[in-house]
Parts: structure tokens; sequence; C-alpha cells
């Protein structure tokens, strides 16, 4: 899941919630204000590997 964080001057957050990144980074273009994009992994996803450490 991605996640855009974004901050206004108003103090105002808005979070927006996409399944993939390409949807995230399309919208990312368009949203005003201070913005973080995250990936958010879910350790109980088992569809996942540890490849390292």
């Amino acid at each position: 899941m991605w996640i855009i964080t974004a901050y206004s001057k108003e103090n105002n957050i808005k979070m927006f919630e996409f399944n993939t990144e390409k949807e995230a980074r399309e919208a990312f273009r368009y949203i005003q204000g201070y913005k973080i994009l995250s990936e958010v992994i879910y350790l109980n996803d088992h569809s996942l590997e540890l490849v390292g450490v």
C-alpha cells in the first residue's frame, strides 16, 4: 500500500491511500503543499520474503 501525506499552510493534514506505486506517483504530482510518499509493508504479508538483515 502507498500513502501520500500532505501538509497545508493552514496546518491541515490529508492522507491519500493507493494500491500501487504508479497510482501514487501520478497523484503525487497534482497534490499541493508539502507532501511525503510512503510505502506501507505489513509484516504479516506472507507473499513477501526476508532477503537480508
